[in-house]
């Protein structure tokens, strides 16, 4: 059963997590990989650079709309499809465990789920703009 008194502040402690989380990994990828290391990994993997402007973008923006609780949900469906990414393209190679060298898939697939549940509970508690939604 749900606890409907509840679960907007669950949905709020889930949205700042994760935007808290991508903030981080922004900014690992800009202050301590830099971006043209970042760039250049992203070279290595047979990517066009623009893809890896398009996710740091992806991540610094994103992160902040679900911090805040800007379209929250919507913002959670393309963050949780560049975390399967990762997967298929950098992480799903190295096994399960994230502490394998290389980093295995199970964190990113976590990370992928939990934005999916976001979207499906819908901003929660405290959103400067919630998502218009038929089921908000």
């Amino acid at each position: 059963m749900i606890k409907t008194s509840t679960a907007p502040y669950a949905a709020l402690l889930l949205r700042v997590s994760l935007g808290i989380l991508f903030l981080a990994h922004a900014a690992l990828k800009i202050f301590v990989f830099t971006v043209p290391g970042f760039v250049g990994y992203f070279a290595s993997l047979g990517l066009p650079a623009i893809a890896a402007y398009a996710v740091l973008a992806l991540e610094v923006f994103g992160g902040l709309a679900l911090i805040l609780g800007i379209y929250a949900p919507l913002v959670a469906l393309p963050l949780g499809v560049e975390m399967l990414g990762t997967i298929a393209m950098a992480h799903g190679a190295n096994g399960w465990l994230f502490s394998n060298k290389g980093g295995g898939w199970e964190y990113p697939l976590f990370w992928a789920i939990s934005l999916f549940v976001l979207f499906l509970l819908g901003d929660g508690a405290m959103a400067v703009k919630p998502a218009n939604r038929a089921d908000a």
